[in-house]
């Protein structure tokens, strides 16, 4: 299975996680870029520096997502949930292939699948609410929208309660204390996703 990481810049996040599962997986099936990364420039020094504390290396430039990484990962894993909005925007037709590395390794995917139905349910009854309330003032309409989705706000709060937090540390712009947090949870998560994958090689 091809794995490809994705943070903002490829400089801190996605590429320590490239270094960790690298040491743990096939080296040519993992790769990282970022949504708004450059070309060609180096890793975050602190990054560097934190992976070499646990042996781990790479030799890494940044590289922005394109078409054609995508089409070359079976699984492609975001440090955020705001990263896989991004992705989700631009790239829609890969969205089956989108997670974040938390939420892949910590989410039961029933529980994640009525997550999404319960969103979609509720976008679709938000929009005919809408159609049907183009007489009403925009306070009304708000009053409305309210009161008839009452319910189903509650049902995704409820579950989005149960839920673990999605997202890894950002360490831009911290000392190195920091990066080293941020090492030790993509260390953590990693071991879990290589556990979750050698079971469905199974």
């Amino acid at each position: 299975m091809n794995i490809l990481f994705v943070c903002t810049g490829n400089t801190c996040r996605s590429p320590m996680a490239e270094a960790i599962l690298k040491s743990k997986w096939p080296e040519e099936k993992v790769r990282s870029a970022g949504v708004f990364a450059g070309e060609g420039e180096p890793m975050a020094a602190n990054s560097d520096v934190v992976l070499r504390e646990n042996g781990f290396s790479l030799d890494h430039q940044t590289t922005q997502v394109r078409e054609e990484l995508l089409e070359w990962a079976d699984l492609i894993l975001t440090m955020t949930d705001r990263h896989k909005q991004a992705l989700a925007l631009q790239f829609p037709h890969h969205e089956d292939k989108y997670f974040t590395l938390k939420e892949y390794v910590l989410i039961d995917q029933e529980e994640w699948q009525q997550l999404k139905e319960l969103y979609a349910a509720f976008e679709e009854k938000r929009s005919e609410i809408m159609q049907n309330g183009t007489d009403l003032s925009p306070g009304a309409l708000e009053d409305k929208l309210r009161k008839e989705l009452a319910e189903e706000i509650k049902q995704i709060q409820q579950i989005e309660q149960q839920l673990p937090d999605v997202n890894i540390i950002d360490p831009f712009g911290g000392n190195v204390n920091i990066y080293r947090e941020t090492r030790d949870e993509l260390e953590k998560h990693i071991e879990l996703l290589v556990k979750k994958l050698e079971n469905r090689d199974k």
